[in-house]
């Protein structure tokens, strides 16, 4: 069961330098657009092929998020996660737009 986070405890999280793993589960395109600082790129739809190479440490604290709560790209990949065995991942389901729209600062490129 993958649980949710909120943006207030999401940046919490970040700003008391707490080592979390922050996933973008849009396409690339997107996360080059902008994506939340440090945050990796794993489409949803390539959770199995990039997680082994990026996700070395099953039991890390995983935050995946995608677009806003409409888009279920963040919930597939967080339970695609927790298939593969990873054991403390949240699923940041407001997301990116959430993120920008609370004047939170976003990075661009790759």
């Amino acid at each position: 069961m993958v649980g949710k986070i909120s943006r207030d405890e999401l940046k919490a999280k970040l700003d008391n330098g707490k080592k979390v793993i922050l996933i973008e589960a849009l396409p690339e395109r997107y996360y080059r657009e902008a994506h939340l600082p440090g945050a990796l790129n794993i489409p949803h739809d390539q959770v199995d092929k990039l997680a082994p190479n990026f996700l070395p440490d099953k039991s890390a604290e995983i935050i995946v998020y995608c677009a806003n709560g409409p888009c279920k790209n963040s919930g597939i990949a967080a339970a695609r996660l927790a298939d593969l065995g990873y054991t403390n991942v949240l699923d940041y389901d407001e997301g990116k737009q959430d993120w920008v729209d609370a004047g939170l600062p976003t990075e661009s490129g790759v």
